[in-house]
């Protein structure tokens, strides 16, 4: 778990489970990944989530955002809804003086990309392109290795944050 800016930290299911889970009334949390919060959440057995359902795509409790957000190849099946509520999400936390914890199962991919588009559109981080980006971002963050459909995804929507 590494705070990238001030009480904004990015880090792993175990991160989670570890650091955070007993303290949730001093943390914003972001289940960054569909198995297994979303779907403990929604109680669905299925493969995917009910595409019916409101929640299909993320569910709010209190403090706690739970993301249908899967490491694909295709960056189709990353929802700018997602990202967007995520990124509002964190600047709710931080505004209410609470530590948020954007976490997936690895810490890899999709909760480090989460943390850079924040900082991209929060102009806390400044880059030219993507790949400027992702060399700062590897500096505060050493375990980002985005998959391919969250990295697509970045590249595609570079100027809606980035700008």
């Amino acid at each position: 778990m590494i705070e990238i800016t001030p009480n904004l930290f990015i880090g792993s299911e175990t991160d989670f489970e570890q650091n955070v889970k007993y303290h949730l009334s001093e943390w914003y949390v972001i289940h960054a990944c569909k198995e297994p919060y979303h779907r403990r959440l929604l109680g669905y057995t299925t493969r995917g989530a009910p595409q019916s359902s409101p929640e299909y795509l993320l569910a709010r409790r209190d403090n706690v955002l739970y993301l249908n957000l899967v490491d694909v190849d295709n960056p189709k099946y990353v929802s700018s809804e997602i990202m967007d509520t995520s990124i509002d999400f964190i600047d709710e936390a931080l505004k209410n003086g609470k530590k948020c914890l954007v976490h997936c199962n690895q810490g890899e991919s999709r909760s480090p990309s989460i943390g850079l588009l924040y900082l991209l559109s929060r102009k806390i981080m400044h880059a030219e392109d993507m790949e400027s980006a992702e060399a700062q971002f590897l500096k505060i963050y050493p375990s980002y290795n985005p998959k391919r459909g969250m990295r697509e995804y970045l590249i595609q929507n570079w100027g809606r944050y980035a700008k």
